[in-house]
């Protein structure tokens, strides 16, 4: 509804909400013409308040759930949502004294790096302590390579300084890094112009999202995601009114993604919805798996054959912990494949929030867009302007990633084994959680070759289900919110990613540290255990 001021139109608005009339006044401003000062309308400041609560219905609310945008009531984002809320609020009850079966919740639920005891890397830290504050440049304890390279970021920086807005699409020196970084992991060239900075990959794939809302032919446009998928997803496809496309994953052959089930979800939406593009999450999330090649090469062919945009969730790129797995970037697959692979529309993204730096907190990530054509291209970048820029201190970040001390300089022993241990210590808990899962009657869980999650499946006895349906939950809600009351332990349900109908699961994060994962996976069988005696 637009609301317009009586004294304007002679006519009346009627408010679709509420059916009635609702006007308000104004009065014309005495200005004097001017080219630069234009007549205008001044509201009646009494009125205006009144006239919108009538909509509401309340007297002081102006936005109630009656007016709210209805995308913002549809969209969930399962990884924050009520078990978060209540593991919040148990923390607090202990704070207080309260008596618990457990003396601390374990945050099992997002993959939090540094809040669940990993320890930042100190080179990009050293790095970020110089460019927030250059008077340090001159103490010793910091080495040369590093002072180095705060210099040459803050010589990209207006002013000098990491607190002046950057061009929009990142500062030029670390976009210029980025592409060497791509080139090098690829072996083919990458345009530093098709590299956007973002906070986080999050924003960089929400921004590349939003570039598809339209209509086709009468449609609505729709994206195609794996389920189980990340939250992200759904919840920016709700938020823009667009429409699910789901592809399941086949949790008998390791979560693969099969070019069957592909042609099935499409075929699916004949006269329903428009897909536009093919997103892809690799190495997966929630479920762990990576790509073999020759499936990319198979996604690379459909999404051509179908006239889909190629989004690929890279931001896992160094979490590979199966012997037997390896990393293949969808951008080098589709360059190897030639035309007319090599000329499909591709956006491909990275964040310093996972991998060995689990610097979340930053938000620093980046996208890559290729094979744009350059009048949208030139939309893109304007519709990200809109945001001035990304945190400065998180592209920083990115390029420290990007662009890590080489051998022979005087941070580079000291990063390589950090950063050796942590992916050393996540691939032994990898297959600690998978081992774990598998020994608890009632649970099964696949490799966890890779990224930082598991995905078991769970038995819920029919007494369970049917509590969960009266108290309307979904079973595997139910059964994670009797995991957090009873034990401390908080994970997502399975629900909250997307399952199979009649099959449950949950997410849980691998990130722990050592010593504490195994606390939790004692109690985590411990419950299970009790659990399914209590719903017998």
């Amino acid at each position: 509804m637009v609301l317009l001021p009586a004294s304007v139109m002679s006519s009346r608005y009627l408010a679709p909400t509420a059916n009635r009339v609702i006007t308000y006044s104004v009065k014309r401003a005495k200005e004097k013409a001017s080219p630069n000062h234009l007549p205008g309308w001044i509201l009646n400041h009494s009125q205006f308040p009144r006239a919108m609560a009538s909509i509401s219905g309340r007297e002081g609310c102006l936005l109630t759930l009656d007016n709210l945008n209805p995308n913002v009531k549809v969209m969930e984002y399962a990884v924050r949502g009520p078990l978060v809320i209540r593991a919040a609020a148990i923390e607090k009850e202990l704070e207080q004294g309260a008596k618990k079966p457990f003396n601390e919740v374990i945050k099992a639920n997002i993959g939090d790096c540094h809040a669940m005891g990993q320890t930042p890397i100190t080179f990009i830290r050293q790095v970020l302590a110089l460019v927030s504050y250059p008077e340090l440049m001159d103490d010793p304890k910091f080495p040369d390579d590093v002072k180095e390279r705060a210099k040459l970021l803050l010589a990209g920086c207006r002013g000098g300084s990491a607190g002046s807005y950057t061009d929009s699409p990142g500062i030029e020196i670390i976009r210029r890094h980025v592409a060497e970084y791509i080139e090098k992991r690829d072996g083919y060239p990458s345009d530093w112009q098709d590299i956007i900075l973002c906070a986080g990959a999050s924003d960089g794939i929400k921004a590349v999202l939003k570039l598809l809302i339209c209509e086709i032919c009468g449609l609505k446009p729709a994206i195609m995601v794996p389920i189980p998928q990340y939250p992200l997803y759904s919840a920016t496809i709700a938020e823009f009114d667009m429409q699910q496309v789901g592809y399941y994953l086949d949790e008998s052959k390791g979560w693969g993604l099969t070019i069957e089930e592909l042609k099935r979800a499409i075929n699916d939406t004949q006269g329903k919805c428009k897909p536009r593009a093919l997103v892809v999450i690799n190495p997966g999330n929630p479920t762990g798996q990576v790509l073999t090649k020759q499936n990319i090469q198979e996604i690379i062919k459909f999404a051509n054959e179908e006239g889909l945009i190629l989004l690929a969730d890279e931001v896992y790129q160094h979490n590979v912990y199966d012997k037997n797995s390896e990393f293949h970037s969808f951008k080098k697959v589709l360059m190897e494949m030639g035309p007319p692979y090599s000329q499909t529309e591709l956006a491909s993204f990275m964040s310093c929030s996972k991998g060995y730096m689990g610097e979340c907190g930053l938000r620093g990530g980046y996208a890559e867009v290729i094979n744009l054509q350059s009048d949208v291209k030139a939309m893109y970048l304007k519709s990200i302007s809109a945001m001035l820029c990304p945190t400065v201190l998180g592209q920083m970040t990115m390029d420290c990633v990007v662009k890590p001390p080489e051998p022979g300089q005087p941070s580079y022993d000291l990063f390589i084994k950090e950063k050796n241990a942590v992916l050393k210590s996540l691939a032994e808990r990898a297959e600690m959680v998978a081992k774990t899962f598998n020994s608890i009657c009632g649970m099964s869980c696949n490799a966890v070759q890779g990224a930082m999650y598991a995905f078991p499946q769970i038995y819920l006895p029919p007494k369970a289900i049917e509590i969960a349906k009266q108290q309307k939950l979904a079973p595997d809600a139910y059964y994670a919110f009797q995991l957090l009351e009873n034990s401390g332990i908080c994970i997502v349900p399975g629900s909250g990613f997307g399952q199979k109908e009649g099959t449950y699961h949950f997410r849980t994060t691998i990130l722990p540290q050592p010593e504490k994962l195994k606390v939790m996976l004692e109690k985590f069988k411990i419950f299970h255990q009790e659990f399914l005696k209590k719903h017998q």
